[in-house]
């Protein structure tokens, strides 16, 4: 056996476990998915072949799909754009020579560290509507106190509000590449008479371009799958107010057990996340500056 041929082979045979660990553990549960998508399958009985039954009942005969999504396309309206807003702002506040820096940058990132649990639990006291902190604030400026997770029209908002905790992923990106903009560019554009929002705008935003996009691309794929802030805090009520898609999924899928229903539901959700991250490829990605690119 040439020296070559044995490399390959023990490459190969390097590479193996985890070969067989995608196709058994990822590759398999996925093409299965995929079947039982086109079947009526309950787990306790076999699954029996239906087709498009699964897909045609989503959309003509199933009222809480649509609520599903629709609380779904709400949130992701609001938290994404929200929390790109956010972090951006904090990061360029972090991005300033002050006393401390590293330790108000650790403040900032740690919410987004810790346990989703654990913080579903802080909200729902710091949202309770009698002796919570957020509407013990609002009583003392004489502002509204709404019933916030209570409230259908308001226990979306609260979520959207929470999700604003968590904007230190966003921020530590934004922070990397805002150190990563050439300081020779600030002096050119303050050289020409440039004030404070003409570079923002000249030069920060270009050159932050594809951090931003990338930033949104991630948001928009997490925020279609928010599950565990309203399975803890809401159960996906009330009335409906909170059943997001994926948490309307895992219904479907161990509460009544409509398996294959499940598999459908997660199949589409899987198209429309690939449909809007095309969508926001082909109208933001030729604005994205990209340093080095081709003109």
């Amino acid at each position: 056996m040439s020296l070559t041929r044995r490399r390959a082979l023990e490459g190969y045979l390097l590479i193996a476990p985890w070969v067989i660990g995608f196709l058994a553990f990822t590759v398999g549960p996925l093409l299965a998915s995929l079947y039982f998508s086109f079947t009526d399958y309950d787990v306790l009985q076999p699954p029996t072949w239906i087709g498009l039954g699964n897909y045609a009942q989503m959309a003509t005969a199933d009222p809480v799909f649509w609520t599903a999504l629709g609380n779904t396309a709400f949130y992701t309206l609001l938290a994404v754009p929200l929390g790109l807003v956010a972090g951006l702002a904090v990061a360029m506040l972090l991005n300033q020579r002050v006393p401390g820096l590293a330790v108000l940058r650790s403040i900032y990132y740690l919410p987004s560290v810790m346990p989703i649990v654990a913080n579903a639990i802080l909200w729902l006291w710091l949202l309770d509507p009698n002796t919570g902190i957020i509407n013990s604030l609002l009583r003392l400026v004489g502002g509204p106190q709404p019933g916030w997770l209570g409230d259908p029209n308001w226990a979306k908002p609260a979520l959207v509000l929470m999700s604003l905790w968590g904007f230190g992923q966003a921020m530590i990106i934004y922070l990397a590449g805002l150190q990563n903009i050439p300081a020779e560019l600030y002096e050119a554009a303050e050289l020409d008479g440039a004030g404070g929002w003409a570079r923002f705008r000249h030069v920060t935003l270009p050159m932050l371009s594809p951090v931003i996009l990338f930033n949104l691309i991630i948001g928009t794929i997490n925020s279609f799958q928010v599950f565990t802030t309203a399975f803890i805090m809401t159960g996906g009520g009330p009335v409906n107010a909170t059943r997001f898609y994926v948490l309307y999924l895992f219904n479907q899928a161990f509460g009544y057990f409509h398996m294959g229903y499940a598999a459908a539901m997660a199949w589409l959700l899987f198209l429309i996340v690939v449909a809007v991250a095309l969508i926001q490829f082909r109208l933001i990605g030729s604005h994205v500056y990209y340093e080095g690119a081709p003109r």
